[in-house]
């Protein structure tokens, strides 16, 4: 199962531009395959992307169904956000600029 970063107080989902196995870019939930390299990379990466302190992000497992399901309600569009509940169910909301 993926290993996603989840906002510990919003619950919001860390996403940005990836390229999928066919090497076409799109935007969606950053994951990971292991654990041990999401944590390993997950403070930098949200430092660097989000100035964000990386104490307010935590590694969480999902579903590789509910992650690609996130995607899905991302339609590639970077003005949105995914938020990921205890429901398990996504919530998509607008980038408020």
């Amino acid at each position: 199962m993926p290993y996603v970063l989840q906002h510990k107080v919003s619950e919001q989902l860390f996403t940005c531009r990836l390229v999928n196995h066919y090497g076409l870019a799109y935007y969606g939930v950053k994951f990971w395959l292991e654990q041990d390299e999401a944590v390993e990379q997950f403070a930098s990466l949200v430092e660097e992307r989000l100035e964000q302190a990386s104490h307010e992000w935590q590694v969480v497992e999902i579903e590789e169904r509910e992650m690609k399901l996130c995607n899905v309600k991302l339609k590639n569009d970077p003005n949105l956000l995914v938020f990921w509940p205890h429901t398990r169910k996504p919530e998509v909301r607008k980038l408020e600029n």
